[in-house]
């Protein structure tokens, strides 16, 4: 990597904070609907899906290195927008105002990775490929597994399971969450 370049996208680049603050932000369906205190961050959950993802996606051999990309820009509106529920705004408003933070956020960094995160992030949007649907799965059986977890702790999580397997398309993955169950 040119130096250079390197040196301007450290010094101006705001998406280092966007970045860091999915680490402050609570998973607002955990605290909203199971009344959990410390719920996980949007940052944990980030992380979680990432790692997931990147065994599944190797397990398919499909495009790892777009599906961790794609897996780490999936929440990152939410560092301006929050973590909006079903509650809070419909599909549309909520892909609305996440695409208008991404835009934002995207403009803090240089226009080739910018079209090339926004081509990523429209793909998962659009769910136009299968690193895409796989990640959408991949997203939902991360609640399911952090729902599984809460379990524990005496939270009815049946909802969050439910949602789960009603969303989740790949058969395989389906499956594995009603053996949770």
């Amino acid at each position: 990597m040119d130096q250079a370049y390197l040196k301007t996208t450290l010094e101006n680049s705001k998406i280092f904070e966007n970045i860091l603050q999915l680490k402050k932000i609570p998973r607002s369906g955990w605290k909203k609907k199971l009344g959990i205190k410390n719920p996980e961050s949007v940052a944990d959950h980030a992380y979680s899906v990432a790692a997931i993802a990147m065994i599944l996606s190797d397990a398919k051999k499909l495009d790892t290195q777009k599906i961790l990309k794609m897996a780490l820009l999936h929440d990152l509106a939410e560092s301006i927008v929050g973590d909006l529920t079903p509650e809070d705004a419909t599909k549309q408003q909520k892909a609305n105002l996440e695409n208008t933070a991404m835009k934002q956020i995207l403009t803090t960094i240089n226009k080739t990775q910018s079209r090339q995160y926004w081509e990523i992030w429209m793909e998962y949007q659009k769910q136009s490929s299968k690193e895409a649907k796989l990640l959408h799965d991949v997203d939902k059986l991360e609640m399911a597994l952090q729902a599984m977890i809460y379990k524990k702790s005496k939270h009815n999580v049946r909802p969050f399971l439910d949602s789960a397997k009603k969303q989740i398309k790949d058969n395989t993955i389906r499956k594995f969450i009603q053996s949770l169950d």
